[in-house]
């Protein structure tokens, strides 16, 4: 398995050259690619959540944890007098930070569900769904920016899975096909929930013809 500065540089390398040819080609402007660059990075190390004792899941819940704060205290700054406003936006960034991370490590299993593609859609679909519906963000741009973090997530996989490879000995390791996989297949039940998570997304997506352009011109580019 790679570990966590692997899993940062090459996602981060990935992630530059996404930005970069992108923006080179048109498909989006010099400031939009720096949220796809921090997003493919994001999802680089986004696997590793569901190892308890990781760098990935405390740094993650942490950059969780800030959002969470930003967007409780622009709902709730008119309804609240600024005291109350801090404490609350104070447990609401414990509870994100520690309450879920430890809630997310005792009921996630390392290399099980998170390490699969299904997971990687489910990601990728809620960072659309949350960059449309939250943030306001063009079709073409909220898709890109879906796509972006589920790049970064794949990539991680794919590391796991080649790291799995033992070249001097010419053999596998007992972790090869724990990473890279469709779905979990120990845990039928829970990749159907996940499965079904991804589908009631649909309504909170954008149209999905933006998406097929932006595949088009993104393939157009390797030509």
């Amino acid at each position: 398995m790679a570990n966590f500065r692997t899993h940062l540089g090459v996602a981060a390398a990935g992630g530059a050259v996404l930005a970069h040819g992108g923006w080179q080609a048109g498909l989006w402007g010099a400031v939009e690619s720096l949220p796809l660059l921090a997003l493919v990075t994001l999802g680089g190390i986004l696997p590793d959540i569901d190892a308890d004792r990781s760098r990935a899941i405390r740094l993650i819940f942490h950059l969780l944890a800030v959002p969470a704060v930003v967007v409780s205290a622009l709902l709730l700054q008119a309804r609240l007098p600024i005291g109350t406003l801090l404490m609350v936006c104070g447990a609401i960034y414990l509870a994100v930070r520690y309450l879920a991370g430890a809630l997310f490590a005792r009921f996630t299993v390392h290399r099980g569900l998170w390490h699969s593609l299904l997971a990687a859609a489910l990601c990728g679909l809620s960072t659309t769904a949350l960059s449309h519906r939250l943030f306001g963000q063009p079709d073409h741009l909220a898709w890109a920016q879906g796509a972006a973090l589920a790049l970064g997530f794949v990539i991680h996989l794919l590391l796991d899975e080649l790291y799995s490879v033992d070249l001097t000995g010419a053999r596998l390791k007992r972790s090869f096909g724990t990473a890279f996989k469709p779905f979990d297949w120990r845990e039928p039940g829970n990749s159907l929930a996940m499965l079904m998570v991804a589908v009631s997304l649909a309504p909170w997506l954008p149209p999905w013809a933006p998406l097929r352009e932006l595949l088009r011109q993104g393939a157009s580019l390797w030509r």
